[in-house]
């Protein structure tokens, strides 16, 4: 707890001269930054599985550091008395809607917060949407393929022979479902936020935001990969033909 709070307090003292009474506020936002930087490598590595829940172990792994979060600003240390604009950080929701209302200096702060997590939030589940149809897609599409081949050989192997694993319409479906519903849990970061310290909800805020332009990047790169090999694979074919 010490070490965290240490590390938040340097950060906002060496922000502090350009952002003034937020520098730690955004010594909130570059820890989380620094945080997902590190869990890279395993978000990486969980995206080229390219299962619907690729990606959870970064997130266990994020829990600690988010009960961290919540631990510092709501025990008392120095952290409780800095603020971002009007609204301490260590204030709730319902802290802010006691002083002034929803429109009031600190309302208008979670109001902005809210607002940025529903836009992260849609964004995610445009993004979840697409790419659980696109995988449904090429889930149904995949053994179509072999099984005309393997069947005119005789062969009772199926998809065995061809080395890929064939799903029935349910367990298609069942992942089809499955994909539409988790880019949904994404609106569950606003109930969070609305309840947990505002330094707590920038760090959902951040942390959610890196995820959804993370798994942007990724799909992106694996579209260019995918498209370079499939320039590639006609001029290599009629190599081998010539041959």
């Amino acid at each position: 707890m010490s070490v965290f709070t240490h590390l938040v307090a340097e950060l906002g003292r060496l922000l502090e001269p350009v952002l003034a009474e937020s520098a730690t506020a955004a010594a909130i936002v570059l820890f989380t930054v620094l945080v997902r930087l590190a869990l890279h490598p395993l978000s990486r590595a969980a995206f080229r599985g390219a299962t619907p829940v690729a990606g959870c172990l970064p997130l266990l792994l994020q829990l600690p550091v988010f009960f961290l979060m919540y631990q510092a600003f709501t025990s008392g240390n120095e952290l409780l008395s800095h603020r971002l604009f009007a609204a301490p950080l260590g204030s709730r929701w319902t802290d802010a809607l006691g002083e002034g209302g929803p429109f009031g200096a600190q309302g208008l702060v979670f109001l902005a917060l809210f607002g940025a997590i529903a836009v992260v939030a849609a964004w995610s589940a445009v993004r979840g949407r697409r790419s659980a149809a696109a995988a449904a897609a090429a889930t149904a599409a995949a053994p179509k393929k072999p099984a005309k081949p393997v069947k005119k050989a005789g062969a009772g192997a199926g998809a065995g022979a061809a080395g890929l694993p064939e799903l029935s319409a349910e367990q298609q479906e069942a992942m089809r479902k499955l994909g539409g519903v988790l880019p949904l849990l994404s609106f569950g970061t606003l109930i969070t936020a609305a309840v947990v310290p505002l330094a707590a909800g920038l760090y959902l805020l951040t942390t959610t935001a890196w995820s959804v332009a993370e798994r942007v990047w990724l799909e992106h790169r694996k579209a260019r990969v995918a498209a370079r090999a499939a320039a590639d694979r006609p001029a290599g074919g009629a190599v081998c033909s010539s041959l």
